[in-house]
């Protein structure tokens, strides 16, 4: 059986005794740890009100003829199931 390497017994002695370099190293890896929660935890809530504040300013339209975000007339427009596509059939001639 493969024993662990000798930096882990040294980590775990440094962990077990109360020296000053087992607290520096759990206040390192408690901050560390923090980090890795925190961060998408903030950078979630910031996602969400940007989300909510460009939901407030996007402006729903009507089924109007004119648009009010470009501003073109939509009156002239023909409703797809009623446009009737011409398919032309072509040879193609192949020199290959």
């Amino acid at each position: 059986m493969n024993r662990p390497p000798a930096i882990v017994w040294l980590i775990l002695l440094l962990l077990l005794l109360p020296t000053a370099a087992g607290r520096i190293l759990i206040d390192v890896v408690g901050g560390v740890a923090l980090v890795l929660v925190a961060v998408p935890l903030i950078l979630t809530g910031l996602g969400w009100i940007g989300w909510k504040l460009m939901q407030a300013q996007a402006e729903r339209t009507s089924n109007s003829t004119v648009s009010s975000q470009v501003g073109s007339r939509t009156e002239t427009a023909v409703p797809a199931s009623e446009v009737t596509i011409d398919v032309t059939a072509q040879d193609v001639d192949s020199d290959s």
